[in-house]
């Protein structure tokens, strides 16, 4: 491995959606620096499972629904 090539790997404070912080070592940053996320394992429906429900943005999905009605969707 050649030296002085890699970035410093550090601990940093990473700070969840519901508030508790963990620990972690990364490259972000510097040390004791604070990542916060806006998405994260416990609320996200990938991780936690549930499907939660269909957010109409800007009336897409009622858009869709108009333009295909008589197809029966």
């Amino acid at each position: 491995m050649k030296k002085d090539i890699h970035p410093d790997y550090h601990e940093i404070d990473v700070k969840m959606t519901d508030g508790t912080i963990l620990k972690m070592r990364s490259t972000y940053g510097k040390e004791g620096d604070q990542l916060s996320l806006d998405i994260d394992p416990t609320v996200h429906p990938a991780w936690t499972g549930s499907s939660g429900r269909l957010m109409d943005s800007g009336g897409r999905v009622s858009k869709f629904k108009k333009k295909y009605e008589g197809l029966g969707f």
